[in-house]
């Protein structure tokens, strides 16, 4: 009595393994552009501080919004 298994490749079904994209995974990359950018508000607004920290902490908040973003199932989902 032979049980049948989704593991059982005597059928002769040979699936492809998933195929992986090519290329750098660009939403990882984003904290390249902005941590850089952090410094420059603070150094570039010095004279404007209303405007400065509003620019800074949006900018930081973004981050955080995008960090918590790939941490999230959300990314995962649409990674797959």
């Amino acid at each position: 009595m032979a049980s049948s298994s989704s593991s059982d490749f005597s059928s002769g079904e040979i699936t492809a393994p998933p195929k992986q994209r090519k290329g750098p995974p660009f939403m990882m990359l984003v904290p390249l552009i902005y941590a850089p950018v952090l410094p420059l508000i603070r150094i570039g607004f010095r004279h404007n501080p209303v405007l400065r920290d509003r620019l800074f902490y949006g900018v930081l908040a973004g981050a955080f919004a995008h960090g918590t973003y790939l941490i999230s199932e959300i990314y995962d989902v649409e990674s797959k």
